[in-house]
């Protein structure tokens, strides 16, 4: 355990924050500046946290986790709702926490910008859940597909809908739940007065030249089916419906099972109907998980650059 320090030689603590999308090397940045820090890494990944959930989130190898000290990794279940409100309470008790030890820089490793903001600025001004109105929409979400929401959504707020992952149907819900239960835009409980921290933050963003990026995601996709990525989804398919798998990477791999299993079929999509028709084959869940990965790094990206206080490194 970390030496409390001197109140007389005592600063203002720390807390760097490594971001950036998905795939650009956030992990191995993160360890290397919590070395050098002598600081464990604080996961800032909404779904990371999931111990069902190993190869299709890319968590932190075995290697990698033992190098330092990692929170935030497999520390809850899809079983229970998790929310950035929920993070921001959890993240900040435990960073007051090691603070508290004697720390005096922490570093978190952060693929969720709404996580990163619920911890910096704070999310209590958003509105509690109107969970009749969540089911319907929920219910909507199966029956017409995201693709019906997130147009709902773009009409109601065009803000959220450049910026969010509209692929992943919880978070469409969510923001169309709130347009419709306030008649105000889900982007605009963002702008709420900025709460105080104790510590002080930095912010480094990290980038690639896109096509190194796209190829780096496209070679991270084929390496989790090598690492048996669906055999992980069909561990998970009594949970499907859960928020959690609501997610790029493995929505793909369960498209694929229902055509296998005869629950949709080819004849079922005309040329009207939403969403990317039948996913026929492994081959083509692969592609559909690789360019929607793309889709999201580069949503992840324009989230990012509204915030001035992020300094950006091309590695």
């Amino acid at each position: 355990m970390k030496q409390r320090r001197s109140t007389e030689t005592m600063t203002k603590n720390k807390l760097i924050i490594i971001l950036g999308p998905t795939a650009v090397g956030k992990t191995d940045y993160s360890i290397e500046t919590a070395l050098r820090y002598d600081s464990p890494v604080i996961s800032c990944d909404s779904r990371q946290i999931y111990k069902e959930m190993t190869i299709g989130t890319a968590v932190p190898s075995a290697e990698q986790l033992a190098a330092v000290q990692h929170y935030f990794i497999h520390s809850h279940t899809v079983e229970q709702l998790y929310t950035a409100g929920k993070y921001e309470v959890e993240a900040l008790e435990l960073i007051n926490r090691l603070f508290d030890q004697g720390y005096e820089t922490l570093v978190m490793a952060g693929g969720s910008g709404f996580y990163v903001d619920a911890l910096v600025n704070g999310l209590d001004d958003f509105p509690s859940a109107d969970l009749q109105l969540r089911d319907e929409l929920m219910s909507r979400l199966k029956v017409e597909g995201v693709e019906s929401l997130r147009l709902e959504l773009k009409g109601l707020d065009p803000e959220s809908y450049a910026t969010i992952d509209i692929a992943n149907g919880q978070r469409v819900v969510r923001a169309l739940e709130v347009c419709l239960m306030t008649g105000k835009p889900f982007s605009s409980f963002k702008t709420a007065a900025r709460k105080e921290r104790d510590f002080e933050v930095e912010k480094i963003g990290l980038t690639r030249p896109r096509e190194i990026l796209y190829d780096r995601i496209n070679r991270r996709v084929l390496q989790m089916v090598d690492e048996g990525l669906v055999d992980e989804v069909r561990s998970l398919e009594e949970y499907r419906e859960l928020a959690a798998l609501q997610t790029v990477g493995y929505k793909e791999i369960f498209d694929w099972f229902d055509f296998l299993e005869g629950r949709v079929s080819i004849g079922d999509w005309g040329p009207t109907t939403p969403g990317d028709g039948p996913v026929t084959s492994l081959d083509r869940a692969i592609e559909l998980i690789q360019r929607n990965t793309r889709h999201y790094a580069k949503r992840q990206l324009s989230y990012w650059k509204r915030d001035k206080d992020i300094r950006w490194l091309e590695i």
